[in-house]
């Protein structure tokens, strides 16, 4: 399979401060990793800056103004929360971040690549369409997603989301438009306390599978083939899109499941396979969490074997 990695140094720029998990030194790794010889396929390209109409299909004018004012000084630090803070290289990375995801879009909707692996930050999953938080300042997943519509007229867009931690974000924006679809497994009770299996959507298209801290590789394969892949096969999505965190991983330091490497492979089997049957082969993956380096790296470097080597 064709795969486009889409990546920017720009999103090295966004620095949390000293200490903050979600550190320029997450996506270093994961481009290490994705320098070895056997990624050697991989299409390459730059993510360009996300423009005002693509960021709009989500967050309203006063959102972006306000995210945009922000411009601290080279050294200095502007939290939004207690977990969100912005840097001088924020604002170019969040661009870039939401405008990679939307590339990844181009590139499967073009035929330039059949799949699309964006490796970008700050995450986008808990950006709310007027909040900040949870690190993420632009909906990224969500943003490509209605680009797709606006774009490209599709009219069933489905978001899965393996992140340890619900994207509430991404729900928030899914959930009252039946023409898309949301599909998350994550850790509860977790941060930040949404995703319980009540939250349904407005037509069934929201489908939550929590996790009990402990829980294994065996209760997450559980979740997505009993429940989550049985719903996207009900919606019928014309596109794929996936909200890849790693922080399920058994070695992160943020949650508490016990995920390893050969479960993201085999969700990404598992994806590719529906995308093939449903979605004319089309996937676009962005990067979210995952905090411990050395299993961030082996565990995007899985995901991403597992595009390149579908059938």
């Amino acid at each position: 399979m064709t795969v486009a990695l889409i990546t920017h140094e720009a999103c090295l720029g966004h620095d949390p401060g000293p200490f903050h998990p979600e550190c320029p030194d997450r996506l270093r790794a994961v481009l290490s990793a994705l320098a070895a010889e056997e990624f050697s396929p991989l299409v390459r390209e730059s993510a360009p800056r996300a423009d005002r109409e693509a960021l709009r299909g989500v967050h309203p004018d006063f959102y972006i103004d306000e995210i945009l004012a922000v411009r601290p000084k080279a050294g200095e630090y502007h939290a939004l929360d207690p977990d969100t803070v912005m840097s001088a290289g924020s604002i170019e990375a969040a661009l870039r971040a939401a405008g990679g995801a939307i590339a990844g879009v181009d590139a499967v909707m073009e035929g330039r690549a059949q799949a699309s692996f964006v490796a970008v930050r700050p995450p986008g999953h808990h950006a709310e369409p007027a909040r900040p938080m949870g690190f993420c300042l632009f909906s990224n997943v969500a943003v490509a997603a209605l680009h797709a519509r606006a774009r490209w007229g599709l009219q069933r867009i489905a978001i899965v989301d393996f992140d340890v931690h619900h994207g509430n974000g991404t729900q928030a924006v899914c959930f009252g438009d039946a023409g898309l679809f949301y599909g998350s497994s994550h850790q509860s009770p977790c941060y930040p306390g949404t995703g319980s299996a009540a939250e349904r959507g407005v037509a069934g298209n929201v489908v939550n599978v929590p996790l009990p801290p402990g829980s294994s590789g065996r209760a997450f394969r559980q979740a997505w083939e009993s429940v989550i892949l049985p719903a996207l096969t009900g919606f019928a999505p014309e596109l794929l899109l996936v909200s890849a965190g790693f922080d399920a991983h058994e070695a992160d330091p943020l949650a508490e499941l016990c995920l390893q490497e050969a479960d993201f492979a085999w969700l990404t089997a598992e994806l590719v396979r529906f995308a093939g049957a449903s979605a004319e082969g089309r996937i676009v993956s962005v990067l979210e969490g995952g905090y411990d380096l050395a299993a961030l790296a082996a565990s995007a470097a899985a995901h991403v074997r597992g595009l390149i080597r579908a059938d």
